[in-house]
């Protein structure tokens, strides 16, 4: 009887340096964790996701966590954000890098679902980023009108 095809694990199997990477497997205890490859990432991926969460808008929450979140309202989304973004600054200050990155990510979910719901399109956000590009900080500030409130 012919024996199965032995599973490649990541360190087995090298990634394709032009297409892919190896995905990272997290420190947690018991069996090793077999590891496919996935696409390299890319900027774009932001915009695949938010076409992701967008196309679960209206869709049931009982199955979805983008669509639970949209359909529990701004109000909720917006505190989500705040959770993640103070538990990344958390990881930051503590200097806990892989843990950084992890909290980064959701960050950035909880900003698209954010955009998802205010119907900002990524394209918006790029092109303020493009528009601020190459100009310094501090110039671009006292470029600003002053708040009369302020």
């Amino acid at each position: 009887m012919p024996k199965p095809p032995k599973s490649k694990t990541a360190a087995d199997k090298p990634a394709k340096a032009k297409k892919t990477a190896p995905k990272q497997a997290a420190a947690r205890p018991g069996p090793a964790v077999v590891l496919e490859e996935m696409p390299l990432a890319t900027p774009d991926v932001l915009d695949r996701l938010f076409d992701v969460v967008r196309s679960r808008r209206g869709t049931d929450p009982s199955i979805s966590h983008s669509a639970r979140l949209l359909a529990r309202g701004r109000r909720k989304i917006a505190q989500k954000f705040g959770e993640e973004a103070v538990e990344c600054l958390i990881e930051a200050v503590a200097g806990n890098r892989d843990e950084l990155i992890s909290e980064s990510a959701d960050v950035l979910y909880h900003l698209i679902v954010m955009w998802v719901d205010a119907g900002v399109e990524p394209a918006e956000v790029w092109t303020e980023l493009l528009r601020r590009e190459g100009t310094s900080g501090i110039a671009e500030k006292a470029a600003r009108p002053r708040d009369p409130l302020a």
